[in-house]
C-alpha cells in the first residue's frame, strides 16, 4: 500500500474524528448548529441521536486509523466502504453536498489504496 494511500486513510479517519466532535460535543454549540444548519431548539431536542451517530463516526476513524497505520489494504478497504455508503445514504436522505464532504473522499482515499505504486 503506498504512502498517499496511507495518508489518505488517515486523513479520512481525521475527518470522521472532527464529526465526532461535532455530534457528540458540539451539537448545540453556534459551530455545530451552523454545520448542521440546525436551530438550538432541534439540536436540544436531537441531541441524544447526535452523540449516537458520532459514536459511530468515532467507530469508523478508529478502523480507518487501523487499516491505515497497519498498513493493511483489507482493513482499510472495508472501512473505506462504509464511510462511500454512509456518505451515500447521507447524500440521499438529508443533503448532497454529505456526498462531497465523506463519500466523495473516501472514494478517492479507495482508489489510492488499490492503485499500484
Amino acid at each position: 500500500m503506498s504512502l498517499f494511500a496511507i495518508i489518505a486513510g488517515v486523513c479520512i479517519a481525521l475527518l470522521h474524528v472532527y464529526i465526532l466532535v461535532l455530534e457528540m460535543v458540539l451539537w448545540t454549540h453556534p459551530l455545530g448548529l451552523k454545520t448542521f444548519r440546525n436551530s438550538l431548539e432541534k439540536a436540544q431536542a436531537t441531541r441524544v441521536l447526535a452523540a449516537n451517530q458520532g459514536l459511530y463516526n468515532g467507530f469508523l476513524a478508529a478502523g480507518l486509523l487501523w487499516g491505515a497505520l497497519a498498513a493493511r489494504p483489507d482493513v482499510l478497504s472495508f472501512f473505506l466502504v462504509c464511510v462511500v455508503v454512509a456518505g451515500c445514504y447521507g447524500a440521499y436522505s438529508v443533503n448532497r453536498r454529505i456526498f462531497f464532504v465523506q463519500a466523495l473522499p473516501a472514494l478517492i482515499a479507495l482508489a489510492l489504496v488499490w492503485l499500484p505504486f
